[in-house]
C-alpha cells in the first residue's frame, strides 16, 4: 500500500467590514480575522492538522470543508518521532484505504454516507456489540421513545434527557469497584458504584461506596499501571456520607482516548488503621441513560472482592422494571471453569421473596439482564420508599450470595428549576422569576424550596406538573399552594410513587406557578439535573434568584436565571449561572457582569472597580472563577450591595439581574499567591500554564529573562503602555501601539493611556460622570487587544498575528457601550499604478515613477481589488483554478475562484438523467446517458483528428 503525506488546505478568508456594529456583549467582527492555530496542550508532544491538535497515535479522516468534505477514504496517523536533540515531535502521515476494501459478496453493492467501502444492502453487521452495549436491546424502554404528547402547548422548554445529552455532547461512563481476590493487598468486603460523565474536557464523577472507610484517594490508572491522575478526597466532605464527588479537569488527548477505549482502571484507597483498596473498570453503558433506580449490592460475609450493582429502570406506561446485574466475585474459580453457571436472582420486601428470576450467566461476561413485569401497586409503592432488596446467588452446594435496597438513583449532581415567562405554557414577558432547589431521599420524600420574585398579581397556585397531554387540561402531581409564603414556597412531598420518582429523575417533570392575572400559569421551569461543577455554594444554600424586575430600569423580559456565589479564603470569588427563557436568537450572546449597587457611588469611568466582567458564554449555563477581586467590591459584596447582571444583545444594559449578599474576611486583600487547588473545577475559565510546562513545550519564547506560552500576550518590561508581545512558535513579536488621528484642535496624554484623546471628551467624560447611574457601561471591552476603552475613544484594532491593523478603525459607543470597527475609506488616486509609501501604511499614493511588478504584500492591505490564497498558491482577483488535494490531484470537478480576497469553490452541479442506461465516463464529473456519451466520444475523435492533421500541415 502507498502512503501519501495528506496537506490540509486551508482557506485564509480576509472580509472587510463596512458598518457592523457590536457590542461589549460580543466582539466586532474585525477587518481582518485573526489566523487560527492549533494550541498544544501543555507542551505535549503532537501533529497540527487542519486547525485541531492531535496527540501521538491518534488516527483521524481528514476533513477538509466544503465544498470537499471528511475523506473517509483517506486515513490519517500522528507519529511520534524525534529529532537529532532528542525532542520528541509529531508527523503526520496519510494513506488512501480505498485499496483495502474487501469485495461484496452481492451484485449491488451500495456505498452508504460516511464510509469508505461498499457493502451489501440489508445486510447486518458481523461484527459483535460490545458486551455493555446490547444487553438493553431487547427492550422496549431502551428504544428510541416516540412523543405521545401533543405539541399545542409551548414546548420550548421540554428538555428530554436525550437532548440534555446531546446538546452537552456528555458520555456517561460506569464503574464496579470491588477488591482483587488475589491481590497481596489486605482484603475488603468494600463496594463501590462510580459514575462518570465527560462533558467536553472534564471529567465528573460521582463514587458511592458501601462496607469500607472512607476513602482518602482516587486513583486513574491507565493499562500499564501508571497513575495518570490523583483525587485526594478533601477532609472538610461529611464523614458520615457514603459519597464521593470529584472532577478530572482537562483531560489530555492521550487520557480521553483511553477513556473512551474503555481501557482506564479507578481505585479508592482509605487511610484508616489497615488500609484498604477496591477497584474497578471504566466502561460506557447504554443502560446510564434510562437508568432511574440503582442498588450497590454486598455480601454479610467477608468474602473479599464480591460485590455488584444493579441499574434499573421502569417503562414508560406499563409497571415493568427492567434492570442490569453486574457483579465480580461471586463465581468461585471452579465455577468459572464451566462455560455456563446458574444463577438466581430474587425481590424481596422484608426478606420475603416477592419475586424470583432463574437463569445461565457465561463465566467470561456475568453480567445480566432482565425484566420484571407488572409490578402491582403494593410493589411499586415498596419500590418508591426504598424497602424492595434485589438480590444475586449462585446455586450449588456452597452457595454465594449478595444484595442490596433498591433507591433512587444517586449522584452529585443537583435537582434545581429555573421558572420563567417565557417558558410558561402561554409564553409572555413579565420579567418575573422563580427558582427552585429540590433533593430526594432513599425513602422516596422530595424536599423543595422555591423562590418566587417580581410578579405583578398574587401568587394562586404552585404545583408539580407532568407535560400536558391536551391544551385544555394540565395534568398536577402535586399541589404546594398551602407551603406558598412571601415568595417562598418549603417543604416535603411525601407520597412519591415509583412513577413519580421515574419521571423525576428522567427531567419530565414541570414547575408551574399561576398568578391572579395568569390563571394558567405565569412562570414554568423544568425540573433537571445540573451537572456537578465543584462549587460548594450548591450545596449549602439557596441559589439567588435574577429576574428582568430588578434591572434599572426593569425589563419586562421572557427570561429568568439563578446565581451561586460565593468567595473562599483566598478571596477568589466562584460564580455558576443557569439562564432559562431566552429565544434562541438571545441564547448565544449571554454576558455576565459583577456590579457594586448603586449604593456606592459613581466611580471614575477609567476605573474597574466598580464592574467586573464574568464571562461571555453560550447555551444556558456558565461558571467560572475571579481571582483578582478589588478591595472595594469584596467589601460590597460583604455589606450585600452588589448584583450580578446578565445581558444580551437585545439589552445590553441588563436582561435580568440578582444582589448578591456574600459575606467575606477579605480586610487585607485577596491572596493571590495562595493556591486553590481545592476548587476542583473551573471548566471555562483559561488555564494557567506551569512555568515548567511552558518550558518543555517546543513552540514557547524565551523573553526578558522568562519564557512566554504559545499564542500568549503580555506588555513587555521596557514599555508598559506603548507596545504589545505576542509568542508564535518561538518567535517574539512586539508590536507598537499605533495610536489613530484625531480630529480635533486640543489633545491631552492620559497618564494610564498610550494614545491621546481630545480635551473636549475628557471634559464631557467628567461632566456626564454625575448623571449616570451604576449600571450603565464605563466603556467597551475589545476582545481583539482585551482592553477597555473609554467611551468616545478610538483605536486601531489588534489582530493577532499581524498585530496593529492600520486599515480600520474602532470607535466605543460610549451611550450603549458597543464597539464599531470600519474600513478605512482612502481617497481615489488619478495615477495608473499608485504605491505604498510605507508597509504600515494603509492607503497608497502616487509615485514619482510607476511601479513595475506587483509586490505580495499589497495583497494585505485596503484598497484595490484583493488577490486570494489558496494552499501556497497566490491567485488575483476573478481568476479560478481547479483546486490540487493530494494525494488525489487535481479536483476537476470542483472550480475555485478569487472573489476579492475571498476564496470560493464549488462542486459542478450535474443534471437529473432520465434515461435507464448510465454511465460515467473517465474524467467526466457527471453521468451521461449510454447513448448519449457514445456520440459525444465520436464527435470528440473526430475533432481530435481534425487538430492533428491541422497542427502536421495537411
Amino acid at each position: 500500500m502507498k502512503t501519501y503525506i495528506l496537506v490540509a488546505v486551508l482557506l485564509l478568508n480576509f472580509e472587510w467590514l463596512g458598518s457592523g456594529q457590536a457590542s461589549r456583549l460580543k466582539s466586532a467582527a474585525l477587518p481582518i480575522q485573526p489566523e487560527l492555530e492549533p494550541q498544544p496542550s501543555k507542551g505535549m508532544s503532537g501533529c497540527s492538522f487542519g486547525g485541531k491538535f492531535y496527540a501521538p497515535e491518534d488516527t483521524w479522516h481528514p476533513d477538509l470543508g466544503e465544498p470537499f468534505g471528511v475523506m473517509h477514504c483517506v486515513v490519517c496517523h500522528c507519529e511520534s518521532q524525534r529529532n537529532r536533540r532528542g525532542k520528541v515531535f509529531g508527523k503526520v502521515s496519510c494513506k488512501n484505504i480505498k485499496h483495502d476494501c474487501p469485495e461484496p459478496p452481492c451484485s449491488n453493492p451500495v456505498l452508504l454516507p460516511g464510509h469508505c467501502c461498499r457493502s451489501c444492502p440489508k445486510v447486518q453487521s458481523r461484527v459483535p456489540d460490545k458486551k455493555v452495549d446490547h444487553i438493553f436491546d431487547g427492550f422496549e424502554y431502551f428504544q428510541e421513545k416516540d412523543d405521545d404528547l401533543h405539541k399545542t402547548y409551548n414546548d420550548r422548554s421540554y428538555l428530554s434527557s436525550e437532548d440534555i445529552s446531546q446538546d452537552d455532547s456528555r458520555t456517561d461512563f460506569v464503574a464496579l469497584l470491588t477488591a482483587a481476590a488475589d491481590s497481596w493487598k489486605s482484603t475488603s468486603s468494600g463496594v463501590a458504584r462510580a459514575r462518570f460523565t465527560l462533558s467536553r474536557s472534564s471529567l465528573v464523577f460521582s463514587i458511592t461506596f458501601k462496607r469500607i472507610g472512607r476513602p482518602s484517594r482516587v486513583k486513574f490508572i491507565d493499562r500499564d499501571g501508571n497513575i495518570v491522575f490523583e483525587y485526594f478526597v478533601p477532609r472538610t466532605a461529611s464523614p458520615g456520607s457514603n459519597m464521593i464527588c470529584g472532577i478530572w479537569s482537562n483531560l489530555q488527548k492521550l487520557h480521553m482516548r483511553l477513556l473512551k477505549s474503555e481501557q482506564l482502571h479507578v481505585t479508592l484507597l482509605t487511610t484508616a488503621n489497615q488500609e484498604e483498596e477496591i477497584h474497578g473498570k471504566l466502561i460506557k453503558h447504554r443502560a446510564l441513560f434510562a437508568e432511574t433506580f440503582s442498588s450497590i449490592i454486598t455480601s454479610d460475609a467477608e468474602h473479599a472482592g464480591m460485590g455488584g450493582i444493579a441499574m434499573l429502570t421502569l417503562s414508560d406506561v406499563e409497571n415493568n422494571l427492567h434492570f442490569i446485574l453486574m457483579f465480580e466475585g461471586l463465581l468461585e474459580r471452579r465455577e468459572k471453569e464451566r462455560s455456563i453457571v446458574p444463577i438466581r436472582v430474587e425481590l424481596l420486601y422484608h426478606h420475603h421473596v416477592l419475586r424470583e428470576i432463574r437463569a445461565n450467566v457465561t463465566s467470561h461476561d456475568p453480567d445480566f439482564a432482565e425484566v420484571l413485569t407488572n409490578l402491582n401497586n403494593r410493589e411499586m409503592f415498596w419500590l418508591s420508599r426504598g424497602q424492595l432488596e434485589i438480590a444475586l446467588a449462585t446455586e450449588g452446594k456452597n452457595p454465594r450470595r449478595i444484595s442490596g435496597y433498591i433507591t433512587g438513583k444517586k449522584s452529585c449532581d443537583t435537582l434545581q428549576s429555573v421558572l420563567s415567562s417565557g417558558d410558561a405554557l402561554t409564553p409572555t414577558k413579565t420579567g418575573a422569576v422563580g427558582s427552585a432547589m429540590l433533593t430526594l431521599h432513599d425513602n422516596g420524600t422530595l424536599e423543595y424550596q422555591i423562590q418566587v420574585a417580581g410578579v405583578a398579581s398574587k401568587v394562586t397556585g404552585v404545583t408539580i406538573e407532568t407535560k400536558p397531554r391536551r391544551r385544555s387540561r394540565r395534568n398536577v402531581l402535586f399541589d404546594m399552594t398551602a407551603d406558598y409564603s412571601e415568595g417562598h414556597v418549603v417543604g416535603t412531598w411525601e407520597r412519591l410513587n415509583a412513577r413519580d420518582i421515574h419521571m423525576l429523575l428522567q427531567n419530565e417533570l414541570f414547575l408551574n406557578v399561576a398568578t391572579s392575572e395568569y390563571e394558567e400559569g405565569e412562570l414554568r421551569g423544568q425540573i433537571s439535573s445540573l451537572l456537578y461543577s465543584g462549587l460548594q455554594a450548591r450545596l449549602q444554600e439557596l441559589p439567588v434568584p435574577l429576574a428582568g424586575q430588578f434591572v434599572s430600569p426593569p425589563v419586562r423580559t421572557s427570561a429568568a436565571g439563578h446565581v451561586w456565589v460565593s468567595v473562599d479564603e483566598n478571596c477568589h470569588l466562584h460564580y455558576e449561572i443557569v439562564v432559562s427563557g431566552l429565544r434562541k436568537s438571545d441564547d448565544v450572546t449571554l454576558d455576565a457582569h459583577l456590579h457594586g449597587f448603586a449604593e456606592i457611588g459613581e466611580l471614575d469611568d477609567s476605573s474597574r472597580e466598580h464592574k467586573r466582567l464574568l464571562k461571555g458564554f453560550y447555551g444556558s449555563q456558565t461558571n467560572g472563577v475571579l481571582k483578582d477581586l478589588s478591595m472595594e467590591l469584596l467589601h460590597q459584596l460583604d455589606k450585600g450591595n452588589a448584583f450580578i447582571q446578565v445581558s444580551t444583545k437585545v439589552n445590553p444594559r441588563g436582561e435580568i439581574r440578582g444582589r448578591v449578599h456574600v459575606p467575606n474576611s477579605c480586610e487585607s486583600g485577596p491572596a493571590s499567591q495562595i493556591d486553590d487547588a481545592h476548587f476542583d473545577f473551573i471548566p471555562f475559565e483559561e488555564v494557567k500554564l506551569d512555568p515548567e510546562e511552558i518550558k518543555k513545550d517546543p513552540s514557547s519564547c524565551f523573553f526578558e529573562g522568562q519564557f512566554c506560552a504559545h499564542g500568549s500576550r503580555w506588555a513587555p518590561d521596557y514599555d508598559k503602555k506603548c507596545t504589545v508581545c505576542t509568542c508564535k512558535k518561538r518567535t517574539v513579536i512586539c508590536d507598537p501601539i499605533i495610536c489613530p488621528v484625531l480630529d480635533c484642535a486640543n489633545v491631552v496624554h492620559l497618564e494610564d493611556r498610550c494614545c491621546p484623546v481630545c480635551e473636549e471628551k475628557k471634559q464631557e467624560k467628567y461632566v456626564k460622570q454625575t448623571e449616570k447611574s451604576s449600571d450603565q457601561m464605563d466603556g467597551c471591552y475589545f476582545e481583539g487587544d482585551r482592553k477597555m476603552h473609554l467611551p468616545g475613544t478610538t483605536w486601531h484594532p489588534f489582530v493577532p498575528p499581524f498585530g496593529y491593523i492600520k486599515c480600520a478603525v474602532c470607535t466605543c459607543k460610549g451611550a450603549t457601550g458597543e464597539v464599531h470597527c470600519e474600513k478605512v475609506n482612502c481617497p481615489l488616486l488619478t495615477c495608473n499604478n499608485p504605491v505604498r509609501r510605507s508597509p504600515s501604511d494603509c492607503c497608497k499614493e502616487c509615485p514619482a515613477e510607476e511601479k513595475a511588478s506587483i509586490d505580495l504584500t499589497e495583497m494585505m492591505q485596503a484598497d484595490g481589488p484583493r488577490a486570494c490564497k489558496f494552499g501556497k498558491n497566490w491567485y488575483l482577483s476573478n481568476e479560478s483554478w481547479h483546486p490540487e488535494v493530494p494525494p488525489f490531484g487535481e479536483m476537476k470537478c470542483i472550480t475555485c475562484w478569487c472573489d476579492d480576497g475571498i476564496t470560493k469553490c464549488q462542486r459542478e452541479q450535474c443534471p437529473l438523467l432520465t434515461c435507464s442506461k448510465i454511465t460515467r465516463r473517465e474524467n467526466k464529473c457527471c453521468p451521461e446517458c449510454k447513448a448519449d456519451a457514445y456520440n459525444v466520444e465520436e464527435v470528440e475523435q473526430l475533432k481530435e483528428e481534425e487538430e492533428k492533421k491541422q497542427n502536421w500541415g495537411y
